[in-house]
């Protein structure tokens, strides 16, 4: 599913329904067929694009296509104008991977309607949530702002500045009233910073532009934290942070007035949300958090630290582990979006002081990755080590060749309350190809560290312990 409403500066683009719903019965101007794929819906329409939900027998999954209505040519530049929105989205095909980001798998440059084929999110945009009635609560809108920050930040690591960052592209995946994951959507208006190509300059949303994007300026992420900051302001006090009845009017706020605290829009916003969100609508951009690492971090902190009142989401939060994951000294060679593959892969446990993750002689074939808390290591009642957070358990039991091998040949006893991160040779398996690598040079780490210090404990036995 897409979303694009370029309702300001430029002519509009496709203007999503609000929510997914059934097609009518019978609808004439539905297409059976777009090129190999088997319309089933339409999901979307606007002034220069139709989505639709289709059907990829190949791939066996469905589809979003967004087939572009080109005007007609009448001998003016205007085509060639709507043409480099294809053109900057086909250019991204196979490009982006990211959980947070909706993939781009195809595109075809059919010379009537050429349309773009893309992941199919089911639920809504964020659109839906910026009505005073419809509000999320604080913890969603905080955990939404840190993925779409993690999303934004590496669409910018590559070389890319979305420019139309706004609640009609952001895709909220939903679980009953519970908004479960979000997905950055709508590249049409992107500005490639590797590309040699022609751009379109001055796109974008109106509400939710930066000064520095209204001036036509240079432009780099702190543009694309502007417009971020403008639709959390937009979700936490359900308007955005500058409205009036006319572009100039809005203009003249964006560029000379400061927006509303929000503490004084909704009650139980700590001050610590506002400032955060606030700063980074700063006119100057250099008074905004200098980069996406620093705005997802001041995000992650506000959970962390306690700051932002829990609701409904009294579990941890995706955006608490991925944070702590990143701490660890296992992962530190794994980037934003394997960290992420974790996080929604892993099996996350908590044991109490005493537990036996493994006994001796038990045969197992997973592996933990001591998230938090300590375990001791026990052989024929001796202790022979102390691991703490950052280091793994089990994983001799998990990478050996035969049954027999996977036999512990020690205890291992939980001695603090302590989180793991497990994972089994099933679960590894539905980790990306470049994931499950990085596993493998994690374990010859640890494995070198433990043959170092074997080596050490026999060649000065009285120094180790």
């Amino acid at each position: 599913m897409l979303a694009a409403d370029r309702t300001t500066l430029l002519p509009a683009g496709t203007l999503p329904l609000p929510a997914p719903s059934p097609a009518p019965a019978a609808d004439p101007h539905l297409p059976a067929t777009i090129g190999k794929y088997r319309v089933s819906r339409r999901l979307g329409e606007g002034a220069t694009s139709e989505v639709f939900l289709a059907r990829d027998e190949f791939h066996q999954r469905d589809v979003a296509l967004k087939r572009v209505s080109l005007p007609a040519h009448d001998g003016g530049a205007e085509p060639r104008y709507f043409e480099k929105f294809f053109a900057a989205e086909a250019a991204l095909v196979g490009r982006l991977q990211h959980p947070n980001v909706v993939q781009i798998y195809d595109a075809v440059e059919d010379p009537v309607a050429p349309y773009l084929v893309m992941e199919y999110v089911p639920g809504y945009t964020l659109r839906r949530f910026c009505r005073a009635d419809q509000l999320l609560s604080l913890e969603q809108i905080v955990e939404i702002g840190f993925k779409c920050a993690m999303a934004l930040g590496y669409v910018y690591r590559q070389g890319l500045i979305h420019r139309d960052v706004k609640p009609a592209n952001l895709l909220a995946v939903v679980d009953g009233d519970q908004v479960v994951d979000v997905k950055v959507t709508d590249f049409g208006s992107v500005l490639n910073l590797r590309s040699d190509r022609t751009q379109i300059f001055r796109v974008g949303s109106l509400a939710y532009m930066s000064p520095e994007q209204l001036d036509g300026s240079t432009l780099d992420c702190r543009a694309d934290i502007y417009s971020l900051a403008a639709v959390l302001y937009h979700l936490i006090a359900g308007r955005p942070p500058f409205e009036a009845d006319t572009q100039p009017a809005i203009m003249h706020q964006i560029y000379n007035e400061v927006p509303a605290p929000l503490t004084a829009l909704r009650d139980g916003v700590p001050p610590t949300l506002d400032h955060l969100v606030r700063s980074a609508l700063a006119k100057q951009r250099d008074d905004r958090p200098a980069d996406w690492d620093a705005f997802a971090q001041g995000l992650s902190a506000l959970v962390a630290n306690r700051e932002v009142p829990r609701g409904k989401l009294q579990g941890v939060l995706d955006s608490e582990r991925f944070t702590l994951l990143r701490s660890l000294e296992f992962f530190a060679g794994f980037g934003d979006v394997e960290l992420w593959e974790v996080v929604h892969r892993a099996r996350w446990q908590r044991f109490k002081y005493g537990h036996a993750l493994y006994k001796r002689g038990q045969e197992g074939n997973t592996f933990h990755i001591v998230a938090q808390g300590a375990v001791d290591v026990y052989r024929e009642g001796n202790r022979v080590a102390e691991l703490g957070a950052g280091t793994s358990v089990g994983e001799m039991a998990y990478l050996a060749p035969n049954p027999e091998l996977r036999r512990h040949s020690a205890d291992v006893l939980v001695t603090a309350p302590t989180t793991t991160v497990s994972f089994t040779p099933e679960t590894l398996e539905q980790l990306s190809v470049g994931t499950r690598h990085l596993f493998d040079k994690a374990f010859i780490r640890v494995l070198v560290r433990r043959l170092h210090a074997a080596h050490e404990q026999l060649a000065h036995p009285r120094r180790i312990l």
